[in-house]
């Protein structure tokens, strides 16, 4: 048996005794945000070996961010725990109940997963964020962190491990895979006899490795190629500034926008007015022939691949389309179904847009950036599903559950 093979068998043993945690999961999750804080330099000092090794191999600085741990980001994973923490336990919630003629009385019921496979990259938040949510959810979860992130993801492991055993529950509830070879990737992508799910964190590569490759079946969350259309109708002020928002807030997400689609009727008008706003963040833009005959040379002529990629940066791809059903083709063929929004004053297009946009997300005059479990109002949440099956959109405490029957009778016979 390989070492990701015991891990595994352990995982589903603690898998068996977190089914029916009650009470105990929570004060484990309590136990994991007091670690957490009493143990922050130790996380530090882990982190700052990191941070030298990726400064080393040329990580580049918004990378060299998301990487860094200090005592404000450490605080912020424990409020993270608590928060999970206080959240309603997601498991026995009856879903439908009824009785039939023959005085069957069916219930079905939310049950945990089981054992959750998660593979991230240099977020070592990610960790703790995990790791929480599938504890309350149930679940025991092994997780697979990226090579730039190991010191520090061990330390938060290693803590929460502790934390879990101090609260009554296996130490073996969270799992870490320290062998952070593309081997051991695959390996934990095809230990089909101990995982019953595996989500991938990350950009589109790692997703896609993962769905390739898998033996176990996959939840595919986080690639975002997002758009925003500006109809013929649109309020050109409302539609520069949420484009500025959905883009500049926060590029390097999965719910900024990568392209902004311009009906012909008001792209006069419009395009200098997105630009204008967008020139506040130095977004270069890359745009078609019809874009650059109204915004001229410093519009970058954009390639087939400009309209397909998720940029995660200061890029923005524009198009002016002829209607909104032109919009919608462009959408059926680059969208990645994450989120797309139309800005508009038309009902009827509006209600167009919202039934044939085949997104997890559809918005309406609203900035893409909403597309989150805490804004949505679900709390934490493990990642975006981008999928039709399980889980869609913000995945969290109660996507994070499976279902089952329970039959109750007195003798019944088929």
């Amino acid at each position: 048996m390989t070492i990701l093979e015991q891990m595994g068998a352990s995982a589903k043993q603690a898998a068996r005794v977190l089914m029916n945690a009650g009470a105990k999961k929570d004060a484990a999750l309590y136990a994991i945000a007091e670690a957490l804080r009493a143990n922050a330099q130790t996380i530090i000092d882990a982190n700052k070996i990191d941070l030298e090794n990726g400064k080393a191999a040329g990580l580049t600085a918004s990378l060299l961010d998301r990487l860094r741990l200090d005592e404000s980001r450490i605080e912020g994973m424990a409020d993270g725990v608590s928060q999970v923490a206080s959240q309603p336990d997601p498991i026995g919630r009856v879903i439908e109940g009824r009785t039939l003629k023959n005085g069957l009385q069916i219930e079905k019921i939310t049950v945990p997963m089981g054992v959750i496979g998660i593979i991230y990259e240099a977020r070592p938040n990610v960790t703790s964020d995990a790791a929480a949510l599938c504890l309350k959810a149930g679940s025991a979860v092994i997780l697979r962190g990226g090579k730039e992130a190991i010191h520090s993801n061990r330390a938060i492991a290693e803590i929460m491990r502790g934390a879990i055993e101090r609260a009554g529950l296996p130490r073996d509830c969270v799992s870490l895979v320290t062998d952070t070879t593309r081997q051991s990737a695959t390996e934990l992508m095809q230990l089909s006899d101990y995982l019953d799910v595996l989500i991938p964190r990350g950009g589109a590569g790692l997703i896609k490795s993962v769905v390739e490759n898998a033996k176990v079946p996959v939840i595919e969350t986080g690639v975002g190629n997002c758009h925003v259309y500006v109809d013929e109708s649109a309020d050109i002020e409302m539609a520069a500034n949420i484009i500025f928002n959905a883009k500049t807030q926060r590029p390097s997400v999965c719910n900024a926008i990568e392209t902004v689609l311009v009906h012909r009727a008001i792209a006069e008008q419009a395009l200098p007015a997105i630009k204008a706003a967008l020139d506040q963040k130095q977004v270069e833009l890359r745009g078609c022939e019809r874009t650059r005959a109204i915004l001229g040379d410093c519009v970058t002529p954009a390639t087939e691949n400009d309209y397909a990629v998720e940029f995660l940066d200061y890029i923005l791809a524009v198009k002016v389309v002829d209607s909104l059903d032109d919009a919608l083709d462009h959408l059926a063929k680059y969208s990645t179904g994450h989120s797309e929004s139309i800005i508009t004053r038309d009902y009827d297009a509006a209600n167009k847009f919202t039934s044939c946009v085949d997104s997890a997300a559809v918005y309406v005059n609203a900035s893409t950036r909403f597309t989150d479990g805490g804004e949505f109002g679900l709390g934490a949440e493990i990642g975006i599903s981008t999928q039709k099956l399980h889980a869609r959109g913000p995945m969290g405490l109660n996507e994070l559950t499976s279902m089952k029957f329970i039959i109750r009778g007195n003798g019944q016979v088929r």
